[in-house]
């Protein structure tokens, strides 16, 4: 359908009024009864589907790709909850909105998952299968559950355009990473080399940082003594992996270090093993840390092999892929790592060479799928050279084209890009992009090509083999912003939407994911891939700790929504967001979003009941001016709630837009428009009571454009039983700030009259009397023009102060024995004769002073005893002093009361 059709189809429907609205709404708001219905409304009538008319300004965002493997968590719940925001507001806004799905392959994880089924359902390894039979297993355990992510994210109300999902290893991605992976080979880019990496012994990959946890452990640092060759005395080394001193190649100190200078070129003999190696001097040693001399083992610690490249020292890996130590180790070949940890303690020990060894905690690497501690590891491996690429990633940010938020996220990305080191790329997996390398077993040569070779590009010959690993997971996700819309590919949707206006993430991936998409993105387009870099934090519990299984704290979003719904948990995490600081998550604040979504409910059903008659094309405001104050006053704070959230969506501060959208509907709306507007509806003006009615619908109206980004179902529910023209509230305009709202006579006319009213009621209360029972009230106005504003607003006041005589005059004589209450502008008066029985009211003081009494000397005889002084716990003992103040304080007021009656 072309965009002139579609729109023409639009139009006819905006044309036929909605029949939906005379429908009545339920006495209770069920979102079980309208989630999941009006989700695929949405998606039948293809609202959140973008393109169609290509007129509007483009906004895209692509969806960080969670993994396949995976289930909805409360951090994803945040993360598409704010996405969702940003996309329901720009396409209220009126622009061409695209949220584009997808999921990541997420090699290990899913390799993990499906080889741990088979062992367990059938007995078998991959290797049972051998590679091709595994991958066809993977693709249907994908095809099978590796979507329940995404389904999940209706559940949550997730506006994306389905039209447009893609996947990691889906064609189109694949093409574009070959096309990646051979033009920088072609540049030079990417190199195969025999370097360090992080190496998980039980899933037998090379793993990314960002598949290792560091957890803090409790371990030992054993100090060992390296004899000098020439029997003049010996070093001192500190480790926490003793059994990587069988391939120590030297051992380092700092070239300016007084205390090792005359040693510099003198060897030592190297305990258990017997070698002999030399001391060098690198300005890598820190001298004040510990003794000043580091043992190097270039191939199992990263910063060792540096120094070690540094002075062309010997490699000497001593460790199998499978953790066991291999024949370089000597007697200790065969033995588990930790095994022979023990052993070389013991023989070190034996033999004289432990100084000391010491209790010592140290972050310890894991492999975040299997728990196994993770070994530095020197391999063959494919690496991508990060200098070139990490310079205009560096300048992008320097000047301003790509912007965090907040600022301060922006140090980590620089620290990091001006540090990085070579990315290691190749992970030896069968689940993944495998790398389009082939070897020739003739000439020794390597082919990168973009389509799979019969020969090898150097000889000729047909004795080639392709390479067995697979790509880094973050490789393909490096891509994702353009790979997504059809790059290399010249398409429609990249021309459009590419690059696109925002990212939204957390601040634990801007090393391994928004770093190495902005660099590939320069790299391959020119042009950095978002605008914005929106940090947020992660969900803790209400205790403020990190949730984990361990702890049994997890919070699973789809059951919040099964108890609560979906609004009630994504208002929730909106409102509880500060961007890039951790949110608490609690239960009680699920709870209140709900109470919130009933009153919106309570209040929609009070304004249909009282609009039935009324059309779309009757609410037409005309001119303000013949409107009542309280009409003028609420449209005037829609404008101004309308043009503050405009304001903080656009920096972001969702937490600050949902506290104004709230208060807005629930303190000014709910609590006092409705309540003012029965003045009119109930009145006997027709012309009043129609022009209440439209400001009714109106304002609610919009009061829900306004929320629906943050509360998609119920906003959409009630609308569609309003008086409205077209197909779905999430395709209606989003309010904007009108110069006719603005009336600050209305606000500061409704400001003294609502001022009022809370002081009478405050009074009612306190006096306990019945808001039913009339009373005399007197107000003193101290100035002519706020004597005008309150006689405008005598309806008002005998409305909700119920009095039974009014009078408000500045030259007002003021009674003896009334209640008085100071406004800004005024002060009211009311009489206490008639207004409660004195004597009653005064017996009934004197004997709640009694009642205090006898609490204050209680609690008096119970701190004084010394007793209760010295044995009770601190705590204890000031709560029971600030017990006795609180009945002392509510005893002297009580008190005063008495006396004023008296009087």
């Amino acid at each position: 359908m072309s965009a002139k059709e579609w729109k023409a189809q639009e139009q006819e429907k905006e044309s036929t009024e909605q029949q939906v609205n005379a429908q009545e709404m339920s006495t209770v708001y069920d979102p079980k009864l309208v989630e999941q219905r009006l989700y695929q409304f949405w998606l039948d009538q293809g609202c959140f589907t973008a393109g169609k008319e290509p007129e509007k300004q483009p906004y895209a965002i692509v969806i960080p790709p969670p993994n396949v493997t995976g289930q909805l968590h409360i951090g994803h719940a945040l993360n598409f909850t704010l996405q969702d925001i940003l996309i329901r507001w720009k396409r209220l806004s009126g622009f061409d909105a695209l949220w584009l799905p997808g999921t990541d392959h997420a090699g290990i994880a899913t390799q993990t998952r499906v080889e741990a089924i088979l062992q367990k359902e059938e007995g078998v390894s991959r290797h049972d299968l051998g590679r091709e039979k595994f991958i066809e297993r993977v693709w249907d355990w994908k095809h099978k559950y590796g979507n329940i992510i995404t389904n999940q994210m209706k559940n949550m109300g997730c506006s994306v355009d389905w039209s447009r999902e893609r996947f990691t290893m889906d064609e189109g991605l694949c093409a574009a990473v070959r096309e990646v992976f051979v033009r920088l080979y072609e540049k030079g880019l990417i190199y195969r080399g025999n370097r360090i990496i992080n190496w998980c012994t039980r899933c037998q990959t090379a793993l990314s940082d960002i598949e290792v946890e560091h957890e803090e452990k409790q371990g030992a640092l054993y100090h060992l003594r390296y004899p000098l060759v020439d029997g003049s005395g010996h070093l001192i080394v500190a480790t926490t992996r003793p059994e990587t001193m069988l391939g120590d190649v030297a051992v380092a100190v700092h070239p300016d270090d007084a205390r090792y200078r005359h040693l510099l070129g003198k060897r030592l003999r190297l305990p258990l093993a017997g070698r002999e190696i030399p001391i060098i001097a690198d300005e890598y040693v820190e001298m004040d840390f510990g003794t000043g001399c580091v043992k190097m083992t270039p191939a199992h610690d990263p910063n060792d092999f540096e120094v070690g490249q540094r002075h062309d020292l010997e490699n000497i890996n001593i460790l199998n892929q499978d953790g066991t130590l291999n024949e370089l180790a000597g007697k200790y070949a065969g033995m588990d790592r930790f095994a022979a940890r023990k052993q070389v303690v013991a023989d070190l020990e034996a033999q004289g060479f432990v100084e000391k060894i010491e209790e010592h905690t140290h972050a310890v690497g894991h492999c975040t799928r299997c728990s196994t501690i993770v070994e530095p590891y020197l391999s063959d491996q494919w690496f991508v050279k990060m200098e070139p690429l990490a310079k205009p990633a560096i300048r992008v940010v320097e000047e301003g084209q790509v912007q965090f938020i907040p600022e301060r996220f922006a140090k980590i990305y620089m620290h990091w890009m001006e540090n990085v080191r070579d990315w290691c790329i190749s992970r030896q997996l069968w689940w993944g992009h495998r790398i389009p390398a082939w070897y020739c077993e003739d000439c020794g040569g390597t082919t990168v090509v973009r389509k799979d070779p019969d020969t090898c590009s150097h000889c000729g010959s047909s004795r080639i083999h392709q390479e067995e690993d697979v790509l880094d997971t973050w490789f393909s996700s490096a891509l994702w912003p353009f790979s997504t819309m059809g790059w290399p590919n010249e398409t429609n949707d990249l021309k459009r939407y590419f690059p696109t206006n925002v990212l939204v993430t957390g601040f634990d991936i801007i090393y391994f994911w928004v770093a190495r998409m902005i660099f590939s993105a320069l790299e391959f387009t020119d042009e950095a891939p978002f605008h914005d870099v929106v940090i947020h934090g992660l969900v803790r519990d209400a205790q403020g700790r990190k949730m984990s299984k361990s702890l049994g704290n997890g919070i699973d979003p789809l059951e919040v929504i099964e108890q609560y719904g979906a609004d009630a948990l994504r208002f929730m995490l909106a409102s509880g967001t500060t961007l890039g600081n951790d949110l608490r998550f609690h239960f009680e604040r699920v709870e209140n979003a709900r109470n919130f979504a009933n009153k919106i409910w309570n209040a929609s059903r009070y304004v249909l009941m009282n609009i039935s008659e009324l059309s779309a094309a009757d609410i037409e405001l005309g001119d303000l001016s013949q409107y009542g104050t309280a009409d003028r006053w609420i449209l005037h704070r829609l404008n101004e709630t309308a043009k503050d959230m405009q304001t903080c969506l656009s920096r972001y501060d969702f937490g600050e837009a949902t506290r104004i959208i709230y208060e807005f509907i629930w303190n000014e709306f709910c609590d006092w428009y409705i309540e003012l507007s029965k003045l009119y509806l109930y009145g006997q003006d027709e012309g009043k009571k129609r022009q209440s009615k439209i400001v009714l619908v109106y304002v609610l109206d919009r009061a829900l454009r306004l929320l629906h980004p943050f509360m998609p179902f119920i906003t959409e529910e009630i609308w569609q039983h309003l008086p409205h023209t077209g197909t779905s509230i999430s395709l209606a305009e989003w309010p904007v700030d009108q110069e006719r709202f603005v009336d600050a006579s209305a606000v500061s006319d409704m400001e003294l009259l609502m001022e009022l009213i809370r002081s009478v009621r405050n009074v009612r209360a306190e006096m306990n009397v019945p808001p039913s029972k009339p009373v005399t009230l007197l107000i003193k106005p101290t100035s002519e023009e706020y004597e005008q504003k309150l006689v405008r607003g005598t309806d008002y006041i005998t409305r909700f102060c119920n009095p039974d005589t009014l009078e408000i005059d500045r030259g007002l004589s003021v009674p003896e024995k009334t209640v008085t209450a100071v406004l800004t502008g005024a002060e009211v008066y009311l009489p206490l004769a008639g207004l409660i029985d004195l004597d009653a009211e005064i017996a009934r003081l004197e004997k709640e002073v009694k009642t205090l009494n006898e609490e204050v000397d209680r609690l008096d005889k119970k701190l004084s005893n010394t007793g209760f002084a010295a044995k009770a716990p601190a705590h204890v003992v000031e709560a029971e002093k600030n017990k006795r103040d609180d009945y002392a304080d509510k005893r002297q007021k009580v008190l005063q009361r008495i006396a004023e009656l008296k009087a």
